[in-house]
């Protein structure tokens, strides 16, 4: 047992001495440290990130759109003849009112009362939705200013579905007054036929 434990101290009182000289031969050694600037440069690398270039695009503004196109000019009627007739369109349902306008007695050279403004009676719904047609022939007289006064139905077929509305669109008439020795006067018994027809569109 005892020889044990001194075999055991003698072991390591061997190691450590082996030790102590080891550390004293690297103190020893003929490195030195970094420590002289003149001897030794130490570089850094710096990566430089290289400019990319930049794109630009030049953007333009869309153009306008193009102007609408005027609307075509609409024909002028003539008025040059006693007997004037009319056709007309009235919205969905294909409506045709033909206007023949007449007057009692002759035209004189002074200057003759023309039509200058028709306006398109409205089509009676009633009689529209039945498929109703026919006329209505008024009489009414044409005043100094080119108005219309006093329109009266004189015949209408059928009775009662159109007089309101032919008599409500020859109020909205206008005329070229008739000429007298150079003063316009009324022309009473003016008689204006107004036909309802549904085209067949």
């Amino acid at each position: 047992m005892i020889i044990r434990y001194v075999f055991g101290v003698v072991l390591g009182a061997i190691a450590t001495f082996a030790l102590f000289m080891l550390m004293q031969a690297l103190i020893k050694s003929d490195r030195s440290a970094l420590t002289d600037a003149d001897k030794y440069r130490i570089t850094d690398f710096v990566r430089l990130q290289e400019d990319e270039d930049l794109i630009t695009k030049d953007r333009k503004p869309k153009p306008p759109p193009p102007p609408d196109e005027p609307p075509p000019d609409m024909p002028r009627p003539d008025f040059n003849t006693s007997d004037v007739s009319q056709g007309v369109d009235i919205g969905s349902v294909d409506v045709k009112v033909d206007l023949n306008v007449g007057g009692i007695g002759g035209f004189s050279s002074d200057g003759d009362y023309l039509p200058i403004v028709k306006v398109n009676p409205i089509y009676p719904r009633r009689a529209q939705t039945r498929g109703i047609e026919g006329y209505v022939i008024l009489e009414f007289i044409v005043t100094k200013t080119g108005a219309v006064r006093d329109p009266v139905v004189i015949e209408a077929k059928p009775p009662g579905i159109f007089d309101n509305a032919a008599i409500q669109a020859a109020l909205k008439f206008k005329y070229k007054p008739k000429v007298v020795n150079g003063e316009a006067i009324d022309v009473a018994g003016v008689k204006n036929r107004i036909t309802f027809e549904l085209s067949d569109g």
